[in-house]
């Protein structure tokens, strides 16, 4: 009996050994078993990422586009084109800015002079739907101030500054 209670005292002691192989085993099949539930494939055990993605290495395939036709999709394309010729849209010009207080903007009258941001014979911007489009020179025709284009905006940088308001 006091051989008994030693062997007892003695297992209490010493650390428990961790679970044998079968019992990893087990939890795995449990992983396993969990995916198949929720619809995931099971998980390789002993397999490292680079082998992983090595195996699942997508297919690439050249696309394949539908040729264009010309039977009557141009036409209809001009006339599309040919509505928007009609539409207006604002054009002004922009000599330059400038900041001003409430104060000075009161104290204006005829005669005032307002100093702006470009020096006299600078380019003036040129903006269409408040979006800058050219940039050109003063002139006067026939008693009427004009713009003569100088440079127009590259289309790219149209395109980019389309969302800016």
């Amino acid at each position: 009996m006091a051989d008994q209670e030693r062997q007892d005292a003695q297992e209490q002691e010493s650390p428990q050994e961790p679970e044998s192989s079968s019992g990893q085993e087990s939890l795995e099949q449990l992983d396993d078993e969990w995916a198949e539930a929720l619809g995931d494939e099971p998980q390789p055990s002993e397999e490292s990422p680079a082998e992983a993605t090595a195996e699942e290495e997508p297919e690439i395939q050249k696309a394949q586009f539908d040729s264009f036709q010309k039977n009557g999709s141009s036409q209809f394309s001009e006339r599309r084109l040919e509505m928007l010729l009609d539409v207006l849209l604002p054009v002004s010009i922009e000599l330059g800015r400038t900041k001003m207080f409430i104060k000075e903007i009161l104290e204006l009258e005829r005669g005032s002079v307002i100093e702006l941001d470009k020096m006299a014979g600078e380019p003036v911007d040129l903006y269409i739907n408040n979006k800058k489009m050219a940039e050109g020179e003063v002139v006067v025709v026939d008693k009427h101030f004009g713009v003569r284009i100088t440079s127009l905006i590259d289309p790219a940088d149209r395109i980019k500054n389309l969302g800016n308001v």
